[in-house]
């Protein structure tokens, strides 16, 4: 995740993990089934922290807002050519982080919009599955370094603004005034 998937070798791994080329060939086949292990993985632990993230709120506000810290905090590790390593190199592992965005995320974000909806934060006239689809495609936006240049964008900054324009055009004037009171409060960047 911080030096990219292409520029890090079996011999890097192995010599990171202090074991030998053999012992780690024991259990993984190549590097593609490495990475690939290591998404499915990754995406696991990130289903398990979301979900305990979201059992901490009870206001569709708060739980994208807590969402939103825990992501801006993860990209701030992630190199930027992960995603397109991903999407070139290793489709057994693209496919599993797809699955992980159209399965759970797709589920969290259509949960979230349903409850903002039923709270009076959200728009009732929102078409639920839309905007969650919306959401999800732009997180290939994201890591887009031809739209989003590393060098002169943090992903953490691309993301804050697509979280705000994604806030304040699913809010309701309630949910605005929640929103704008929450980041007066607790002295929010979003």
């Amino acid at each position: 995740m911080r030096c990219g998937i292409k520029s890090v070798t079996m011999d890097d791994i192995a010599r990171e993990l202090k074991i030998s080329k053999k012992t780690l060939y024991q259990f993984v086949t190549d590097k593609a089934d490495l990475v690939c292990k290591t998404i499915t993985q990754h995406c696991a632990l990130e289903e398990k922290i979301t979900s305990q993230i979201l059992e901490q709120y009870e206001n569709a506000i708060d739980e994208l807002v807590g969402i939103t810290m825990h992501v801006s905090e993860q990209l701030q590790q992630i190199h930027p050519s992960i995603h397109y390593d991903l999407e070139k190199y290793y489709p057994d592992a693209w496919k599993v982080f797809n699955d992980h965005k159209e399965r759970h995320i797709f589920k969290c974000v259509s949960g979230n919009l349903t409850q903002g909806i039923l709270q009076g934060l959200y728009r009732k006239n929102l078409n639920v599955p839309i905007i969650a689809k919306i959401y999800i495609s732009r997180i290939d936006v994201l890591f887009d370094g031809a739209v989003f240049p590393p060098n002169e964008y943090s992903f953490k900054e691309v993301f804050y603004e697509m979280m705000r324009y994604h806030i304040r055009g699913i809010a309701s004037e309630k949910g605005i005034a929640y929103l704008t009171e929450k980041i007066k409060k607790e002295k929010l960047s979003l």
